[in-house]
């Protein structure tokens, strides 16, 4: 996709594409965020590369898309009422976020995007690894499908007294009208009202199934580096193979409208 100057270049036939020729550090137009807008919509997450936004630049980035709203676990950035953390310091054993997720799918409401910036990255390694869920549902048996439809599953925290929250196995996506497959290996405890001896079969089936690579991609960061993610369709994984490296990002978080 074209338009003007700004360029959509598709990834993976299933996810992600990166946006050429945008500043998000001055107001975007309306036909550049409609265009950035269906990009995320259809393509499940954004990259753009080379952007020096300053703290306030970004957020204001990111309130084009929706209001901002913050995690209650991770770090909030000091100063700042809208962006949070994500800091692996050299000395650190393990980095954040190396599971595969969707972010605060806990929620009542859960998180529509999310978007990160990155500030310091290691040499080598500190990929993100992010899988197309509503590509993922598709490939699905029909017969599958018409099961899954009608289940709920409890997605908690480990420490379920945080926050913990019951939705569909299967939701449209409002902006796309796709079918979503909305579980993770992170979040999701039991199929409701199932035990788990019976859940766990299932769930254990459809993680493989959905993590085969067709569904995925890979995100190389660069300082300047940002990805911007649907948490209704994707799941995304923090590749930790850079010991003794740093990286440190800028997040935020974006709400919406959730799957329906």
């Amino acid at each position: 996709m074209i338009s003007s100057s700004i360029t959509v270049r598709p990834l993976t036939t299933a996810i992600g594409a990166e946006i050429l020729g945008v500043d998000i550090s001055r107001p975007l137009d309306e036909e550049t965020y409609a265009l950035i807008r269906r990009a995320f919509n259809e393509r499940g997450v954004v990259f753009f590369r080379d952007q020096h936004a300053s703290e306030e630049e970004f957020a204001a980035f990111g309130r084009r898309f929706g209001p901002l709203t913050i995690s209650k676990v991770a770090h909030p950035l000091e100063g700042s009422l809208d962006l949070g953390l994500i800091y692996k310091r050299e000395e650190a054993e393990r980095n954040y976020g190396n599971h595969w997720h969707t972010d605060q799918a806990a929620r009542t409401v859960p998180v529509m995007g999310s978007m990160l910036i990155a500030r310091r990255v290691p040499s080598a390694g500190g990929d993100t690894l992010f899988a197309n869920m509503a590509a993922a549902f598709e490939a699905l048996s029909d017969g599958l499908k018409h099961t899954l439809r009608g289940l709920r599953a409890l997605q908690s925290r480990p420490d379920a007294a945080v926050e913990s929250a019951i939705h569909p196995v299967v939701g449209r996506h409002p902006e796309t009208g796709r079918e979503v497959l909305y579980v993770n290996p992170h979040y999701t405890k039991a199929i409701d009202g199932w035990t788990t001896a019976e859940s766990d079969p299932l769930l254990k089936t459809l993680y493989a199934h959905a993590l085969r690579p067709e569904f995925q991609c890979r995100f190389r960061w660069e300082v300047g580096s940002i990805a911007f993610w649907d948490n209704r369709q994707c799941w995304h994984y923090a590749v930790d193979d850079y010991p003794g490296g740093e990286r440190l990002h800028h997040r935020l978080m974006v709400e919406g409208p959730f799957l329906q």
